[in-house]
């Protein structure tokens, strides 16, 4: 099935003329990196040989040739999102997810764009919005799915029943096809018997071969018979050759091509270089989603049938499960607004037309047939922005459901099975039954209006048990989908999970047939072999080993909340939300928004994280590989709010850290920056000496090689007094309004003790007593670099000076975000069980400058009237830590309160100084080209007048390098606006 080397296999000799990057060796980032592709979002893993990623066509031609050469298979891979196995196996993984990324031709007149494999969904339909036009196949992962990976399993997505799926909108490919023949599969205009081409021997057989086989009348008998039927339009068993008889040659109306065969085809029959896409109109002007709160999974789908007959644009249904995992999660909890009492499943229909009027008029039709037929409670219509959280809410499914907690998980199995959507509520209640027979409970979601739920079962993989339950309920789910003569998938694929039932599903004369095709087009296996045809068993090659034990890592950050720090790797699903790029916005994943790189992404760190816990004893190399991994982390705190997992990466990295440093001791630079408030209270006491070095540029860039810092790196300066001394000898005001506790951290004290200084005086001009509470530094620096044992000595003794201190009535303030927040961040999960009410209480109470504004002006406590009326346009650039675990919100309200003030958040993620990840000489480059993306550009563009507000001092700090210009902290800008 699988050829497996028994001799080194000269890869050596590939990577002299190979241009783009190869990974075989045994050096640690070789053997990282093919771990990392050792999986995708599936339930599969499998270590690669090697994996590739090919700058050119030249380069992809000379792995075909090494392929064939030594019997190997190559593994084609875009985001690496699939869900049956696609992208995992034995062979050379090739990604072309970074390299083939252009977009090279776009014709609006006669609609259509060509594109390389890699470009992103969402990116390129951001390209084309200004000519008017869109690819219309939609999947939940269109922030970073793409062309290649959507040719392979022919996508479809949320709005397939009015826009479509890739195979109806590929118009053309260019491919290498198994003997590295350049070729291009396009629309036969001849209505001739048989098609003819001039590319080579090979392409001139898959030609005739293909035509004789489709022109057999028995295979077109069986075609015929044992396909799905017609009304399942979510139909991608096997490969299509149904599509192919509905051409021209056959009788049909679509002209004979290939593409139509290569769509779905899962990377098995070709290499796919070049793609040609037809394109839709924008969407209408005005859309409503209409939310159909119903009270049983039977009553949404019985409100989906009724809903179909109104033309909707897109019917997705979402269950209670994942409604349920909203409450609480950092970024979803803000998205489900619009959820009525508790619903066990809702029905999102969405209307289209030209004006608001015209769609809710569609809506009321629609909701006077539910009122009627007693079906939903309750039916919200929203519009706009309100429309887009909903749709995130549904399109998070997958990752939301992994916050289950337990080894018992929903599993991708039976979730891309189709039926005719009058079949749905039937077929769905049959299933119901089949999984109660294996007393497993599922979630359900998705493409109600398509006739394909995605069901996914509950099931623990870690149990030989539960390993022959995965296989089961596949079988008996097989046999069902029989009976409605549906499809086995529709969407993601047969891969290497339900390759292995196309026989019973289709027949073995059919399944003969594809296992023709696959002979034809690639005979030698060169192209993802074992995947469609020729499977291995589909409960084999699983991530984890039936009933083994595992290990128990003792560690400083209480884990219990998510079981322990292996569970929250685990939770991971693979799904690739870090995958985004700067165009779709967001903060996760900093790095991997410059590099491109899979290894950048938060799903590489979790996965390599996965891999170290999961050995019961750890060694030393694989210690090398996960550090490895985990160094382009900037801690950024996205992964918390963004991933729909909450996979939070950088407590993890900063336990693995410590433990690393225990057996390996601790680095001088990293002490260095841990000790920050040290050096600092040093340098204080002669500061013009420390501002003359740093000061100086010749005298700085010889100090920062000195400590590891890059060269062209400023260093932030310090002030001639503490701000904790300026306050001690300055005395105290009454308080008229309250009185607060000011948190004076660390950076602000030595710093920024101007900022300081005006955010007292301005709280005192505002009528509040300042005080400033006898409390350690924050501990930020110690937990940037992974000195979670110091963090935790530190949480601890904050938290017992300050408890009796911080009430709502009294709350703590803080200036610098990454400070402040860490009482409702890391503090805890540091601080012992005797203490932890106390720090909830804290956290409770602990408030960013601009959140306690924002709390006095809902309090009418705090108006306009003492701020200035002039016009000023501001542009904010929100701190990372402030985005993940609070909100931009109160920032915008406290800038706003001049009554003339615009604030307009500038669309970027973080800014790339990320403490001292910037400073460090191996991460100042990458630091430079995260501020590139979004916050530079727009910094630069803005005209003189126009205020630049952030307010992290690293931030501030990254774009007077990046830029040149100064940003203040939004204290600075209020104080300013005074009267």
């Amino acid at each position: 099935m699988f050829y497996v080397s028994t001799t080194p296999l000269p890869f050596e000799q590939l990577a002299t003329d190979f241009e783009g990057e190869l990974y075989f060796d045994t050096t640690t980032p070789h053997q990282a990196i093919r771990k990392l592709y050792s999986t995708d979002a599936s339930v599969y893993q499998e270590m690669p040989l090697a994996v590739a990623l090919p700058r050119s066509s030249m380069d992809i031609q000379q792995l075909i040739a090494f392929a064939t050469r030594h019997q190997l298979t190559l593994i084609p891979r875009a985001a690496g999102t699939s869900l049956a196995g696609q992208v995992v196996g034995n062979g050379i993984v090739v990604d072309i997810s970074k390299y083939f990324d252009k977009i090279l031709e776009v014709n609006p007149q006669e609609r259509w764009v060509r594109v390389q494999p890699g470009v992103i969904r969402d990116d390129l339909n951001a390209f084309l919005k200004p000519y008017g036009l869109m690819f219309g196949p939609e999947t939940s992962t269109a922030s970073r799915a793409m062309v290649g990976g959507m040719i392979g399993n022919n996508s479809c997505g949320l709005h397939s029943i009015s826009w479509g799926t890739t195979r109806d909108h590929l118009l053309e490919v260019k491919a290498l096809l198994s003997d590295g023949t350049e070729v291009h599969f396009g629309p036969e205009v001849s209505k001739a018997t048989s098609p003819k081409n001039t590319e080579g021997d090979l392409r001139q057989k898959i030609d005739n071969e293909i035509f004789a086989l489709l022109s057999t009348p028995s295979y077109q008998e069986e075609i015929h018979k044992n396909f799905p039927k017609k009304t399942v339009t979510r139909r991608n068993t096997g490969y299509a050759l149904d599509a192919l008889l509905d051409t021209v040659p056959f009788g049909g109306t679509e002209a004979f091509n290939l593409c139509r065969l290569i769509a779905g085809s899962e990377g098995t029959l070709c290499f796919v270089t070049e793609a040609k896409l037809n394109l839709l109109p924008l969407p209408p002007a005005e859309l409503g989603l209409l939310c159909i709160h119903c009270t049983s999974l039977q009553e949404s789908l019985l409100a989906n049938g009724l809903a179909m007959r109104h033309q909707p644009l897109a019917s997705e249904l979402v269950d209670k499960y994942i409604m349920d995992f909203t409450k609480g999660h950092n970024e979803y909890r803000h998205n489900r607004f619009f959820i009525e009492g508790d619903p066990a499943a809702m029905l999102m229909v969405e209307f289209g037309a030209a004006t608001r009027p015209e769609v809710e008029a569609m809506a009321s039709r629609l909701v006077a047939e539910l009122k009627a037929a007693n079906l939903g409670y309750a039916y919200p219509l929203l519009f706009g922005e309100e429309s887009k959280k909903a749709w995130d809410v549904r399109k998070a499914g997958l990752g939301l459901i992994r916050n289950l907690p337990g080894d018992t998980q929903p599993v991708n199995l039976i979730e891309d099975c189709a039926v005719a959507v009058e079949d749905l509520p039937d077929y769905i209640q049959d299933l119901g039954e089949v999984l109660q027979k294996h007393g497993v409970h599922a979630s359900y979601y998705a493409h109600a209006g398509a006739g394909e739920l995605h069901v996914e079962p509950m099931v623990n993989l870690k149990t030989s048990e539960g390993k022959a339950t995965f296989r089961a309920i596949l079988a008996d789910t097989a046999v069902l989908l029989k009976k409605y003569n549906g499809s086995l998938s529709g969407e993601h694929g047969d891969g290497r999970l339900r390759g292995e039932f196309i026989p019973f599903m289709m027949g073995e004369q059919v399944y003969e047939l594809f296992r023709k095709v696959k002979a034809i087009f690639d005979p030698n296996g060169v192209f993802n072999r074992g995947k469609i045809v020729d499977t291995p068993p589909m409960n084999e090659f699983l991530r984890y080993q039936p009933d083994q034990i595992a290990p128990k890592t003792e560690t400083v950050f209480d884990f219990s909340h998510q079981e322990s720090i292996l569970r929250l790797a685990e939770k991971c699903s693979g799904s690739g939300d870090c995958r985004k790029t700067q165009i779709t916005g967001g903060t996760m994943c900093p790095s991997y928004m410059a590099s491109r790189r899979e290894r950048d992404t938060t799903r590489a760190r979790a996965n390599m994280l996965r891999h170290f816990y999961t050995e019961a004893t750890p060694t030393s190399t694989s210690a090398e590989e996960t550090k490895e991994i985990l160094d382009l982390c900037l801690s950024c705190k996205g992964c918390k709010s963004e991933c729909p997992s909450s996979v939070d990466i950088a407590k993890m990295k900063a336990e693995f850290l410590q433990s690393y440093y225990d057996k390996n001791g601790v680095p001088f630079r990293a002490r260095l920056i841990a000790n920050f408030t040290q050096q600092m209270k040093l340098a204080s006491i002669a500061p013009w000496a420390y501002n003359a070095v740093f000061g100086t540029e010749s005298l700085r860039k010889i100090a920062n090689r000195i400590v590891g810092f890059h060269p062209d790196r400023t260093m932030p300066m310090l002030s001639s007094t503490t701000l904790k001394h300026w306050a001690k000898n300055r005395g105290q005001k009454t308080k008229e309004k309250g009185q607060v506790y000011l948190f004076c951290d660390e950076f602000t004290n030595f710093n920024d003790v101007e900022i300081g200084q005006k955010a007292i005086q301005l709280l005192e001009k505002l009528g509040y007593e300042v005080i400033i509470p006898n409390h350690l530094e924050s501990g930020r620096t110690y937990l940037s670099k992974g000195l979670v044992k110091e963090a935790k000595k530190i949480a601890i003794q904050n938290v017992a000076l300050l408890k009796d201190l911080i009430s709502s009535e009294t709350p703590l303030v803080g200036i610098e975000p990454s400070a402040l927040l860490t009482f409702r961040d890391e503090y805890l999960d540091l601080v012992p069980e005797n203490l932890r009410q106390d720090a909830q209480k804290l956290a409770q109470n602990a408030l960013l400058f601009d959140e306690f504004i924002a709390r006095e002006i809902d309090a009418k406590k705090i108006g306009s009237a003492q701020f200035t009326n002039d016009r000023q346009l501001i542009k904010l650039h929100g701190h990372c830590h402030q985005k993940a675990l609070g909100s931009l919100t109160p920032t915008k309200k406290m800038l706003s309160l001049p009554q003339n003030y615009q604030v307009q958040l500038i669309p970027s993620g973080c800014c790339g100084m990320a403490g001292s990840f910037g400073y460090e000489q191996e991460h100042y480059e990458l630091s430079m080209q995260v501020g590139e993306l979004v916050l530079f550009p727009t910094v630069r563009q803005q005209p003189d007048d126009v205020l630049i507000a952030a307010p992290g001092t690293s931030c501030r700090h990254q774009i007077k390098d990046g830029t040149g210009k100064k940003a203040l902290h939004p204290i600075e800008v209020l104080w300013n606006a005074l009267r």
